[in-house]
């Protein structure tokens, strides 16, 4: 209580005469403003930044274990089917809707604001630190850890050697890239030089590049579109709405929007490995032949192939799959032709067993649905089953299951082409029907059970062909893909690749070099001071004083090889 060297407000003083004794800490009062700016400041921090950037790729991974709406809307469908009591809970969460739900564009959009608030304030600080001059040299150098002494011999004046010696270090600094300013006092010289600027440019330019990344992708990604065609060839394609299998749009797409063309399958082309040979049956080479056409310009041929897309009037069109499409023609019972088409049927194996579905809904008493397989070259295994050994046209085969009654499609609901739901139907041909499925090669007729009619399967093969080849259509799966955000997006990510390069290989320092005229002699120090971890300042500040040593003379008597003291 008496210390005089203790404050009458110190922590452990007596309370003051009339004040109450009272160990309670008063905070301040923030207030609304001062609330706002705390929260500013905890939004704007590079660690809330990176929970948010963490948080965003959490909340991504429920989008690639739920099908979306936007890309798989049949997937939902289904999912809806097979779990009736957990599908509306996860759709009230909106993971059917992932990443235009409410809490993943929140976190989008915190994380959009917590990098600019972060950017910004370091990028003012950044450019006043570039443009302002290096440091004052320290008055005691011997404090710094990396700290070097060399004593040099003049003869004439001390202070002229002296200034001679800093101008020179000077020199030599600015040309391995430093910025320099002379600080010199009274009876010292020194220069003062700093370099790694480059590295807080690096980080802001990481961050920056994050910044336009995210606007890239949401506001590119408004004019992205996606869209599925299945070709059969023969078969054209005209860029607009009401020609996809499905179509994926951004925001801003509409059929206005589509640029105009045309697009025809002319031939797809697959070898395999032929029998005998390791790798037996394996395809090899995927082509597909198409003509493309714009308005006002000449058809251009072209090729689309397995990771090598064709670019169309700034769409990109990627080979998805392929598969046979057999022609089948359905007659009824007076020989009236009702249905007339190359039906793509999808590959289940490796040697092409393909799975189709035929939908025939007018011209017959009633409508009739054909569940078939298609074996390029069949053959019976033990069990009696049908297989295909090869996946070239070597025995083609047809096999059919035909249903009748109601499709499904009669009160609007959308129902997928490959896929037949006989629920509301009868099987009147395969299976228990009582009749044999209808088995069918290239060219043959076969009837109809119940006198419904004829089916055949075409031979769509050219004059001159060799055993079955080209007697079927083969068909190709196509993704058509405009997106405007990907330039900007890569962009983006090299920027931010170079950036965060430099962020950690490019070492931010500070050097000194300070010279003291004494009796005849100059007393040379160098010093060096790393912002972060920098193990090799230690390095730099002897090359320094050794490159720079090299220019004095030499020194008056021998020094220590360790700390470059003399005695």
């Amino acid at each position: 209580m008496t210390d005089p060297l203790r404050p009458s407000d110190h922590a452990d003083s007596a309370p003051s005469a009339g004040a109450a004794a009272s160990d309670d800490i008063t905070q301040p009062q923030l207030g609304v403003v001062g609330w706002l700016r705390w929260g500013w400041r905890q939004l704007t921090s590079m660690r809330t930044a990176l929970v948010l950037l963490l948080l965003l790729a959490i909340a991504a991974v429920p989008g690639s274990l739920v099908p979306q709406r936007s890309a798989d809307p049949n997937g939902v469908t289904q999912y809806f089917t097979d779990n009736p009591d957990l599908a509306p809970v996860l759709d009230k969460l909106s993971l059917f809707d992932v990443y235009t739900s409410p809490w993943f564009s929140a976190i989008y959009l915190l994380l959009f604001i917590s990098l600019i608030g972060c950017v910004l304030p370091r990028t003012k600080h950044h450019w006043k630190a570039l443009r302002s001059q290096p440091p004052r040299t320290p008055a005691r150098l011997s404090r710094l850890d990396d700290h070097r002494t060399r004593e040099i011999a003049v003869e004439g004046d001390a202070d002229a050697a002296g200034a001679a010696a800093v101008e020179t270090a000077a020199a030599q600094l600015r040309k391995s890239g430093y910025r320099v300013a002379r600080y010199d006092g009274r009876g010292t010289f020194s220069v003062s030089a700093e370099r790694g600027y480059l590295r807080e440019t690096g980080n802001l330019l990481f961050h920056g590049a994050l910044v336009g990344v995210l606007i890239a992708v949401g506001v590119g990604g408004g004019f992205t579109y996606t869209g599925q065609r299945v070709l059969v060839e023969g078969q054209a394609f005209a860029n607009s709405l009401l020609d996809y299998s499905s179509f994926n749009p951004g925001r801003f797409v509409n059929g206005d929007t589509l640029t105009p063309y045309s697009m025809t399958l002319d031939r797809f082309d697959v070898t395999y490995v032929p029998p005998g040979q390791p790798g037996s049956g394996q395809a090899g080479n995927f082509v597909a032949h198409v003509t493309t056409q714009a308005p006002g310009s000449d058809p251009q041929d072209g090729e689309v192939r397995v990771n090598h897309p064709l670019d169309v009037q700034g769409d990109r069109v990627y080979l998805l799959g392929n598969g046979y499409a057999p022609t089948v023609t359905i007659r009824d019972a007076q020989g009236n032709e009702v249905f007339h088409d190359s039906v793509a049927f999808l590959p289940q194996d490796a040697n092409m067993t393909s799975l189709g579905v035929i939908k025939v809904a007018d011209g017959l008493p009633q409508q009739l649905g054909l569940l078939g397989f298609f074996y390029p070259t069949m053959d019976v295994l033990d069990t009696g089953a049908l297989t295909s050994t090869y996946g070239a046209l070597e025995y083609p085969t047809l096999t059919l299951r035909v249903y009748e009654g109601d499709l499904g499609i009669d009160d609007g609901t959308p129902r997928s082409v490959y896929t037949l739901d006989p629920s509301g139907m009868t099987q009147i041909a395969g299976g228990d029907s009582g009749n044999p499925a209808i088995q069918l090669m290239p060219g043959q007729t076969e009837d109809l059970p119940n006198g419904l009619g004829t089916i055949t399967f075409e031979n769509e093969a050219p004059a001159g062909a060799v055993g079955y080849e080209g007697s079927v259509k083969r068909f190709a799966s196509l993704s058509i893909h405009r997106d405007l955000a990907g330039p900007w997006v890569l962009g983006f990510a090299l920027l931010a690749l170079f950036g965060l390069l430099a962020a950690l290989f490019v070492p931010r320092r500070r050097m000194w070099v300070k010279a003291s005229p004494q009796n005849g002699t100059v007393l040379i120090e160098y010093a060096g001071l790393a912002r972060g971890e920098d193990p090799t300042l230690a390095a730099a500040v002897d090359q320094l004083a050794d490159k720079h040593g090299a220019t004095l003379p030499a020194p008056p008597s021998q020094s220590h090889p360790d700390t470059g003291k003399v005695d």
